[in-house]
């Protein structure tokens, strides 16, 4: 496969945030050549200096040597204070530009810089869900019809297992039967969903796939485990789950689609937010501040009332399960380990025993000469 690049790319509205100080935020759906589909957060700030360094690198398509030959879209620089009002009134401007963008000339609109400015960041894939977050959609007829040109984007269709009441702005209310398209799915348990003209984030432990109960996207056990790092401390509430401080490292060996993954501490085992973990030697300083107001997505097994339209039941691995297979993994690599050494041992007692100089034949005494005389 080829380099990726950008199909599409979607203007959904905007997000006004109060931490770490208020601060606006617009939404973009990222359609990818892989027809993947991602959601990202960008400031105005932020796209106006992306813009500024797309200009520097292509001038004649800027319109600095000649303005005839201008092909790259324009947007104005941001203003003094950037308030809501202007946050609002920037929208049309944004999408327009976006589209215009995607449809430059390939060596523009597939570039590194365009490529990697609207890739998923790590701030990205854990949403901000506190209650002082407020979600402002764009209207979908101020949207730009362009889906005829870039081909259409497919969302997976998904329905809610029982009553979901939202606690912040930035969620969405659901009913037991709801259908719902699912926009971004976000390992940290929380989806972004659209419901006719409501869109906002949704536990993922109250959805189901409409084809049958279990998830054929959701990794199989990996019993090695993969490195993380807690972000923040959690005190489990349930007996399946584990207390762990800011700074631990534990191993993962199971993630779930609803945002709790089966951690391994030493040899226990048991569930945690997986969006309090960080791959070990990924560097993000922002992570600790963002993730202070933020709260964990609902397990599936704290679901009341759930109604599934399925008969055979999703399947579920029990901790029991997790702590067999997972000591006897643990073993099984000190097996190896005991196995080796004990090679590698054999093999430096040998080269020691080849390595050692070898005896050289007794001499015998030579005679004296009173002896000789003698004789």
């Amino acid at each position: 496969m080829g380099d990726a690049f950008i199909r599409h790319i979607e203007l959904l509205g905007y997000e006004k945030r109060f931490f770490p100080s208020q601060h606006y935020v617009y939404m973009f759906l990222v359609k990818w050549n892989d027809l993947s589909e991602k959601l990202v957060y960008r400031r105005f700030t932020e796209i106006y200096e992306f813009h500024k360094a797309l200009k520097e690198m292509f001038p004649i398509e800027s319109g600095d040597i000649n303005m005839e030959k201008r092909i790259i879209p324009h947007l104005p620089a941001p203003k003094w204070f950037d308030g809501q009002r202007s946050t609002q009134n920037r929208q049309g401007t944004l999408a327009e530009y976006c589209y215009t963008l995607v449809n430059l000339p390939h060596k523009i609109s597939r570039c590194l810089h365009v490529v990697n400015f609207f890739k998923v960041r790590h701030d990205d894939m854990n949403p901000v869900t506190d209650s002082h977050t407020e979600v402002f959609l764009l209207p979908k007829d101020a949207k730009k019809n362009s889906t005829d040109i870039t081909g259409p984007i497919v969302l997976q269709t998904y329905r809610a297992i029982a009553d979901y009441e939202k606690s912040s702005t930035s969620e969405m209310a659901l009913k037991a039967g709801d259908m719902v398209d699912v926009v971004e799915k976000s390992e940290s348990g929380w989806w972004f969903c659209q419901l006719k003209n409501k869109r906002g984030w949704v536990p993922a432990a109250y959805l189901e796939p409409m084809d049958g109960p279990d998830e054929s996207e959701e990794q199989e056990p990996n019993y090695a485990g993969e490195l993380y790092t807690v972000q923040k401390s959690y005190t489990a509430v349930e007996e399946d789950e584990l207390t762990l401080k800011e700074g631990d490292t534990i191993e993962v060996i199971h993630k779930l689609l609803d945002g709790w993954w089966v951690i391994r501490k030493d040899e226990t085992t048991g569930y945690y937010p997986s969006m309090y973990l960080q791959k070990a030697g990924e560097v993000n300083t922002s992570v600790k501040s963002e993730l202070r107001n933020r709260r964990a997505p609902p397990r599936r097994s704290t679901i009341r009332n759930a109604k599934s339209i399925h008969k055979q039941s999703r399947k579920q691995i029990s901790q029991e399960t997790y702590r067999r297979n997972s000591r006897k993994y643990i073993q099984g690599r000190r097996n190896m380990k005991e196995k080796f050494q004990s090679k590698t041992n054999v093999i430096i007692e040998n080269e020691q025993e080849q390595n050692k100089p070898k005896a050289q034949p007794a001499v015998p005494p030579r005679p004296s000469k009173d002896l000789i005389q003698k004789r």
